[in-house]
């Protein structure tokens, strides 16, 4: 009361104090960003015109924008030496607060530091590309009868590698056809040891049975070198040979040989066939190739990757950036300013959704897509000799690639023939994937803002709405698991799922299993991280555990919604449950809400399961992965978990103690220490 008292007895301040006070906090606050920015004007004036790369940072410390530049006095000088006004350029300027700058010895140096950095820290302004899957290859695993075998990974120099392929399709099919055309064998190495008689593939014609001796090993090496040729392009070589092998065996009447040799011909030849084009009509240059085709349209971008692999079209790859407008807005106006003012656009040649970017194109956009695209895809990846693009690059851009490769990059721009007709498929398969996005981008958007509707939430940004979903999973209580899924950006965002390995209750009881995942989860995160909608996948019970733990943690109820089987538990009937006190709702079985809710649901449930069956398998085998390591048949298995009495103590012994087990050599003691490890 007192306290009260004190404050009541104080005088309101008048307007004129209020605004004196409103007058100097922005004094304070413009005098401390011209000091930064005086800061910084002097940093800029200490560059050396040397090639390096800068970083610019916000007030909060978040990366901005990560360049490079041949010479860094020059390039970063000119963000500073014009007055960008009003525009997007000038917004993104003023939130420079501190810059970090990198010297290196050469511009290639910059190109990979730079998009080394970009990769790293995904700034805000630069146009980005995630891939999160590496590409496939076709390996030729090296012995005495070499086998075929799809890979993804790291290559070594142990094996042969053929590729990269676009698609995993794109493998298997190549697969099949060597098969056909040459039957080398697919199986392990475990498996091959073991055969004592010809498997499934030799009946249908797809092997050779070089696993029991049906074919010498000159033979099967003729095969494999044919292979090779083939997949480096020299098809119609191997094609000219195989014809002239076929008439030696029909001129000596062995038909069948012969005939054998005339079904090679024939797969080989409807391959060519196929593709349109025949490979001995392409030079050198032409036998590897990668088309490079963009387009820009509603905001998105899509570069659309064809390969071209020993002659051969393999398929093609979209990728759609992040960032399109922002990136291409800041590296454009950089550019124009540090080289010169650049001629005016008429006003019919812009895109409607950019005219509030003066003299910035979709050409140019598309044109610094591509380029973003080639300075962080190639260095990460073997580049093909030969480039098609649909749009012009940049000489110094291909030079520092270039020199990081280790390959000089040609790039045509205006191809003619075929090389033309490969871009024209590039450029339509890239508009039509786009299509695509942009309506699935459209459709889940509408899902995300029912969802929000029926849930009467109103986010300030619908694109920044988090939908965080919880389920168990155990098989009869045994290795019960609990999975975490995170719905943001109208999207799955699979990098930020989470398992947790629950433990100290009673199997089966799903209640203290949801208890510990949400007490887990949300004990120490920070209330501005929290979701805006917890998702628990069940009902009235599972919801009001939940509701326990949120109020032990002091949060807020209304983010609790759980998803309960309707009648019947069909599909289509669920109903959702809320934590306040809130009556249930039931959305209907065509609502949008309803199905993104299933679709979130669903993914919580995949995620749990596989990871509950990955650890019950681990758990009832001792963790086993022997049986995935190459040369580690049934025999060796069995004397290795003999000898140490099961897989924990295959797991423990040193290499040395595993060469004393008969038949494990050096090479394959350290192989198996290395897989256990």
């Amino acid at each position: 009361m007192h306290n009260s008292t004190a404050v009541n007895s104080e005088p309101n301040p008048s307007p004129e104090s209020t605004s004196a006070s409103a007058d100097a906090s922005e004094g304070a606050a413009s005098a401390a960003s011209r000091l930064r920015r005086e800061a910084l004007l002097a940093e800029v004036a200490a560059l050396p015109s040397l090639p390096g790369v800068y970083r610019y940072f916000d007030a909060q410390g978040q990366v901005l924008y990560v360049g490079k530049a041949r010479s860094l006095k020059k390039r970063v000088a000119s963000y500073f030496q014009k007055d960008h006004g009003g525009t997007r350029i000038g917004h993104m300027v003023d939130r420079i607060a501190r810059m970090e700058t990198t010297v290196v010895r050469s511009e290639a140096e910059a190109l990979l530091l730079e998009n080394n950095l970009i990769k790293a820290l995904s700034p805000k302004f630069n146009i980005l590309f995630r891939d999160d899957k590496s590409y496939p290859y076709l390996r030729l695993v090296t012995g005495p009868f070499p086998r075929m075998a799809y890979y993804r990974g790291a290559v070594d120099r142990r094996h042969r590698y053929f590729g990269p392929y676009p698609s995993a399709w794109a493998v298997k099919e190549t697969i099949q056809l060597i098969q056909k055309a040459f039957k080398l064998r697919t199986c392990e190495d475990s498996v091959f040891a073991n055969r004592s008689r010809p498997c499934l593939l030799h009946q249908i014609k797809r092997c050779s049975a070089p696993c029991v001796g049906l074919i010498s090993a000159s033979d099967y090496a003729r095969d494999v070198a044919d292979t090779e040729r083939f997949l480096l392009g020299q098809a119609q070589g191997v094609i000219e040979e195989l014809q002239s092998r076929m008439m030696v065996h029909a001129e000596a009447l062995a038909f069948e040989q012969a005939a054998e040799l005339r079904n090679q011909i024939t797969a080989l030849s409807r391959v060519l066939h196929q593709q349109s084009v025949e490979a001995s009509s392409l030079s050198s240059l032409e036998q590897d190739v990668d088309i490079l085709a963009v387009k820009v349209q509603g905001g998105r971008a899509c570069v659309n990757l064809a390969m071209v692999r020993g002659g051969r079209h393999l398929g093609d790859r979209p990728y759609f950036p992040a960032h399109v407008e922002d990136g291409a807005a800041w590296a454009f106006t950089l550019e124009t300013d540090a080289e010169g003012a650049c001629p005016p656009v008429a006003e019919s040649d812009m895109q409607p959704s950019l005219t509030h970017m003066p003299a910035l194109t979709v050409v140019d956009i598309e044109t610094r897509v591509l380029e973003a695209f080639i300075s962080q895809h190639y260095l990460d990846l073997p580049a093909p000799s030969q480039l098609i693009t649909s749009h012009p690059v940049r000489r110094e851009l291909l030079a520092a690639v270039s020199s990081h490769v280790g390959v000089k990059l040609q790039v045509t721009h205006q191809p003619r023939e075929q090389r033309r007709l490969w871009l024209e498929m590039a450029q339509k398969n890239g508009q039509l994937a786009l299509a695509r996005l942009l309506a699935e981008e459209g459709s889940q958007r509408a899902r995300t803002r029912a969802l929000a509707e029926a849930l009467d939430l109103e986010p300030e940004d619908l694109d920044r709405l988090r939908v965080e979903c919880f389920d168990i999973s155990h098989t009869a209580g045994e290795a019960t698991q609990a999975s975490c899924v995170v719905f943001e950006q109208h999207q799955m965002q699979s990098a930020q799922h989470r398992r947790y390995n629950i433990e100290g209750v009673v199997g089966g009881d799903d209640y203290a299993a949801m208890r510990q995942v949400l007490q887990r989860r949300y004990a120490r995160l920070d209330e501005s991280r929290l979701p805006d909608v917890v998702l628990i996948d069940g009902g009235k019970g599972q919801v009001g555990v939940a509701r326990e733990v949120f109020v032990e943690l002091g949060l807020d109820l209304s983010l609790l919604v759980g998803v309960e089987k309707g009648e019947g538990r069909k599909v289509g009937l669920e109903e959702l449950v809320f934590a306040d006190g809130r009556p249930k709702v039931h959305l209907g079985a065509d609502s949008a809400a309803l199905m993104l809710v299933a679709q979130i649901r669903d993914e919580a449930h995949r995620f749990a399961i596989t990871g509950m069956r990955a650890k019950r398998a681990q758990a009832r085998t001792g963790g086993s992965r022997l049986e995935d390591i190459p040369g580690v048949g049934p025999r060796k298995r069995a004397r290795l978990l003999q000898r140490f009495g099961g897989v924990r103590g295959v797991a423990s012994a040193s290499v040395d103690d595993l060469c004393s087990v008969e038949g494990i050599s050096k090479a394959l003691a350290e192989e198996i220490y290395r897989a256990l490890h």
